[in-house]
């Protein structure tokens, strides 16, 4: 049975169950709306869904009900890797079930039967100015493939609503084959003088990406399988997640709406903490020539809050605990490369930073999350060039916002729009608020 075939054989159930949910409980409230949240970027506000992942405070990021070593464990794994197929992750993402070998090796064959790109792609990254940041790069090829979108061409010629998840679906599937190559040409061009090594029709797209960039250090394909799942989804509210989800509301194709996403991701507050946590680590290894004391860590740490920055890769706005995205890639750190210098100032500050935060008072958690590592890996195995690293986590994010959107079409979500009120009418309700006793 094909991928697509699945879904289609699932839909109907989901559908008569989102269908019921709102016609029976339709008018439930779920929360309540404070002026805060209003003016603090909508935080917290409970409005969204997605049954693709869950931040849970204690365990982290749910895909699909399991958490990561779950995932890690359960999805099925290429002979003699440590890491699993990113395909089985998108099947777990698309099905909602834990694919046996063959449905993983479904999704990685039809990837790699979508995997060709279009020379005009190939003709316009080499047309824009070689100081481009890569992330412009990155959001242009994709938006330059909406020429290729099956949705737009269908759409065009007429078909039943119903119907439009198969040719957002086909799109996606399209998209995302084509995401490492394109990731990986990029990086030839602007730190390889355009040496670009091609791909390897035998390998599987997340030991291709690393192939691709030229890496050939044993364990970097498994680190890069581990960086794309690891980065995939955060439920729908992180920025690059809900401006896909915006876009594509509009029914927008995947191609308008995931660039959208990207350049979402390209904010200093979204997607460039990864890069923001190693260059403080650097920093930390220039400053004392190597690995420091741990009385001199805690006093660069504090140095670091006195200046009035913060420590980069710790804390979260939902978790509650070690991020667990941190905690496998901390593991595969300690096997593969714990003499690394990097590693082990990082190691050294995991163990000294939260006690610090919470002697500082202001952090809610101070446990690391995924960015306080991710950056270390890559510049472990010579992946050095920090404007590229948002670029590798545009390649995983694009494995969760797209499965979001082929059920957001499925199940017919509507165009979002949120309802604005003025600044006024806030200061009316909260005077009312005020009086009432």
């Amino acid at each position: 049975m094909s991928l697509k075939e699945k879904f289609a054989e699932i839909l109907p159930e989901w559908r008569e169950r989102v269908t019921r949910l709102l016609k029976e409980s339709g008018d439930v409230k779920v929360d309540e709306v404070t002026i805060g949240q209003i003016y603090g970027g909508m935080r917290d506000v409970k409005a969204l869904v997605t049954d693709i992942s869950y931040v849970d405070p204690n365990e982290g990021i749910r895909f699909r009900g399991f958490t990561i070593p779950e995932v890690l464990a359960k999805l099925p794994k290429p002979a003699g890797a440590e890491i699993p197929y990113v395909g089985g992750l998108y099947y777990l993402f698309l099905i909602g079930q834990i694919p046996s070998e063959a449905e993983a090796l479904l999704v990685e064959d039809e990837w790699k039967a979508r995997s060709a790109i279009p020379q005009y792609v190939f003709d316009l990254l080499h047309a824009l100015p070689r100081d481009a940041h890569p992330m412009m790069m990155f959001s242009a090829a994709i938006v330059s493939l909406q020429n290729t979108s099956v949705f737009a061409r269908r759409y065009h010629e007429g078909m039943k609503k119903s119907e439009y998840w198969e040719p957002m679906l086909e799109d996606s599937l399209n998209l995302t084959a084509k995401l490492p190559a394109i990731a990986a040409f990029i990086y030839s061009l602007k730190y390889k003088n355009g040496v670009y090594t091609p791909p390897d029709p035998d390998l599987d797209w997340g030991a291709n990406f690393a192939h691709m960039l030229g890496v050939a250090q044993p364990g970097y394909r498994d680190l890069s399988r581990l960086y794309m799942i690891l980065h995939s989804d955060h439920e729908s509210g992180n920025a690059s997640a809900h401006a896909t989800h915006l876009a594509a509301s509009t029914l927008s194709d995947i191609y308008y709406a995931f660039s959208a996403g990207v350049n979402s991701l390209a904010g200093p507050l979204h997607g460039l903490a990864n890069q923001e946590a190693l260059a403080w680590l650097l920093d930390v290894h220039k400053r004392f020539n190597g690995v420091p004391t741990r009385e001199q860590m805690r006093q660069f740490a504090w140095d670091t809050l006195h200046a009035g920055r913060v420590i980069p890769g710790y804390g979260h706005a939902v978790l509650r605990r070690p991020d667990p995205r941190f905690t496998a890639q901390f593991e595969f750190a300690e096997k593969h490369m714990p003499d690394d210098e990097i590693f082990q100032i990082a190691k050294l500050v995991n163990e000294i930073v939260p006690a610090v935060l919470i002697e500082q008072g202001k952090a809610k958690n101070p446990s690391p999350n995924v960015d306080a590592i991710s950056g270390t890996l890559q510049h472990h195995y010579g992946v050095k060039e920090f404007d590229f690293y948002t670029v590798m986590f545009g390649v995983g994010r694009a494995l969760g916002v797209t499965a979001n959107a082929v059920w957001a079409r499925a199940l017919g979500q509507p165009i979002e729009r949120p309802k604005s009120l003025t600044t006024a009418m806030l200061e009316q309700i909260a005077a009312k608020a005020k009086a009432t006793p």
